[in-house]
């Protein structure tokens, strides 16, 4: 193999070669990125599918200058590797190394730091118009996937884009796939589209035979027109010309030279401008098509966690760790509708992540892939329930926030009774600060006829979901991308009731008064203190609304502190929330202390590093609690 590598420090390096030793580039990239996703896990489907793609894009735009925004970019290796990122990426997705994703503060060929989909047509038409305003001459590309292209915001824009008819290039990037095999009309449609590869190369030819039909005047070119149509309409790309794009392809995503070309092309035209490329998701990889999911994301080349394992920074063998929140949460809802026929799943593109998938197995006709359109999900969720279904919404917390008018308008307002199921609530891993799940609390919580709870371990889980099953209206139901922790000696005995905490244990030095997966770390802290001569309760909050006031109330008479302990942000989360019922009811407020996120977007990393370096495993409790109990101390000294 050649060496072509080492050489590229950046974009300038790549148009030094020439366009034959492209792919002899292509093919060391793609071997860079299997060494090292196949050890850092990561997006590796996506990545080894736009290579030829991203350096044909690079060979021909000069994107310091002009403009490269990627929707989702979990497809930017590539660009990371050919943008100066080169060295660094054997630390990317790793705790302080380079993002995943791409990242404006990475790089200034990485124009927004994005990871979710279907923003890139809006965001680069914005660019196009501001540039104008600006007297800027720069050429703006946006690379979309066919899966992104489901969303509602991409035809938005796309509708936008071909009224304002401004200048800048759609790359829609089709493998036929998003994370499963994208789903819908529109797929449907860009398969019929892509049995017809000729188009481009007719559009020409087409017209040149049109315009020698022997025909005059205003009939002749009525004709004209209507036989055009006719053929465009045949042949594919039809919805994209009469959304006002010039449509070209579709073109091998794979050739490099056909790409260079075309891109030349297309870069003369005025207005706006679709080129449709092929590629193959997971090009290069070995089976690749056996198990899409599997080669959509790889996991870490790391040892198995040991079934007896422990918190972050624990030093005891108390906890073993179950199958993860995400499968014990699809056999619970496959077990619950066994018994209930009117439980439905919904999920949005992401049937395997969510535990949809297992569900679908079961109940092929009661479990709904939306495609990546959360909020057509959340509504469609608000219809089923207004016809006496009882759907559940399996979607991760931080893609949730795009529904967010839904979950106001179509389910709270009508007080429908939809469950959310928030997968990786909390801080989500090596994704990053788009993929952390720490905002749900406080952006679910303020709406009216919200209930919201958070299981500390799998069995509480399945009694959270049959009792939001019997709810009349919303709840949302919160879990981490994490195993499930279990101890044997934590009885299991106490029903869920509306509001209603549970005392884990009982103290009088203070409580910690945790939520979710929290309370399993504060019974391990609640026990090492213990040996230490500080006694502390612990609480099992269950909800975050409505607050049990009444234990609350209870406790700050009682206690010298309570400290609310979250794996989100502090600001309007569960710890606010305790606050403002205690205020409400008289309590007083000043003993409670908040332990959680502070204000500030938490970077990628191991969950497990991440809560230690905020204080949020064992030994970041027992240091607070620590702390107060000497406070508490040196007052009542000085009294």
């Amino acid at each position: 193999m050649t060496n072509l590598l080492s050489t590229i420090n950046g974009p300038a390096d790549v148009k030094r070669l020439p366009i034959e030793k492209l792919q002899s580039l292509a093919d060391e990239i793609r071997a860079e990125i299997l060494r090292v996703i196949l050890h850092n896990g990561g997006h590796l489907g996506s990545n080894l599918g736009v290579v030829e793609l991203t350096i044909a894009l690079h060979y021909v735009y000069d994107f310091i200058e002009d403009r490269l925004v990627f929707d989702v970019s979990h497809q930017t290796y590539t660009h990371k590797i050919l943008t100066g990122r080169r060295e660094r990426f054997g630390s990317v997705r790793q705790y302080k190394g380079i993002t995943g994703f791409g990242s404006k503060e990475e790089s200034p060929f990485d124009p927004f730091t994005f990871a979710h989909a279907g923003t890139a047509t809006s965001t680069a038409l914005g660019l196009a118009v501001g540039d104008l305003f600006a007297s800027r001459h720069r050429r703006v590309v946006a690379m979309v996937g066919d899966g992104s292209m489901t969303c509602g915001v991409a035809f938005e824009a796309l509708n936008h884009a071909g009224h304002l008819k401004k200048s800048f290039l759609v790359v829609l990037n089709d493998n036929k796939m998003s994370i499963a095999k994208t789903v819908g009309a529109l797929s449907s449609y860009l398969h019929k589209v892509r049995m017809a590869p000729l188009y481009t190369d007719l559009k020409n030819e087409v017209h040149a035979i049109l315009t020698k039909l022997p025909l005059v005047g205003n009939t002749a070119e009525k004709a004209l027109e209507m036989v055009r149509e006719a053929v465009k309409a045949t042949m594919g790309g039809y919805l994209f010309e009469q959304l006002g794009f010039h449509y070209f392809g579709p073109v091998d995503g794979h050739d490099i030279s056909k790409l260079v070309e075309t891109l030349r092309t297309v870069q003369r035209l005025e207005g706006p401008v679709l080129l449709h490329v092929i590629t193959e998701k997971g090009r290069g990889r070995p089976g690749n098509d056996k198990d899409p999911f599997a080669f959509h994301a790889a996991s870490p080349a790391a040892p198995p966690a040991p079934e007896s394992c422990m918190v972050p920074g624990q030093a005891t063998q108390k906890i073993s760790l179950k199958p993860s929140w995400t499968k014990t949460f699809a056999k619970h809802l496959i077990d619950l509708a066994a018994k209930d026929k009117r439980i439905v799943a919904i999920t949005a593109a992401m049937p395997d992540g969510t535990g949809v998938l297992e569900f679908q197995k079961a109940y092929p006709d009661r479990a709904f892939d939306v495609g990546i359109c959360e909020q057509h999900g959340v509504a469609f969720a608000a219809g089923l329930a207004a016809a006496g279904s009882r759907p559940v919404c399996a979607i991760y917390s931080t893609f949730l926030q795009r529904a967010y008018d839904m979950i106001f308008h179509e389910v709270c307002l009508q007080n429908l009774p939809v469950i959310f199921a928030m997968d990786r609530g909390g801080l989500a891993g090596a994704d990053g600060p788009t993929h952390h799940g720490v905002h749900d609390i406080s952006y679910m919580r303020v709406f009216p006829r919200m209930v919201l709870m958070s299981p500390k371990d799998g069995e509480e889980l399945r009694q959270m979901l049959e009792f939001g099953t019997g709810l009349d209206g919303p709840c949302g139901i919160r879990y981490p991308r994490a195993n499930i922790p279990d101890r044997e000696d934590v009885a299991h005995g106490n029903p869920i009731e509306l509001g209603k905490a549970e005392v884990l244990r009982e103290g009088k030095d203070g409580v910690l008064f945790a939520y979710g997966q929290m309370v399993y770390p504060c019974l391990e802290a609640a026990e090492q203190l213990g040996s230490e001569g500080i006694e502390v309760a612990v609480v099992n909050a269950r909800f975050a609304k409505p607050v049990d006031v009444e234990l609350v109330s209870r406790l700050l008479a009682e206690q010298p502190f309570l400290m609310t302990v979250e794996d989100h942000n502090l600001e309007g989360g569960f710890g606010s929330a305790v606050i403002e019922h205690g205020v409400t009811a008289g309590a007083d407020v000043t003993k409670v202390v908040r332990l959680g996120i502070p204000d500030r977007f938490i970077e990628h990393g191991n969950r497990e590093q991440l809560l230690a370096d905020l204080g949020l495993d064992v030994p970041g409790i027992v240091r607070s609690v620590r702390s107060l109990t000497e406070s508490h101390a040196h007052g009542v000294a000085k009294a």
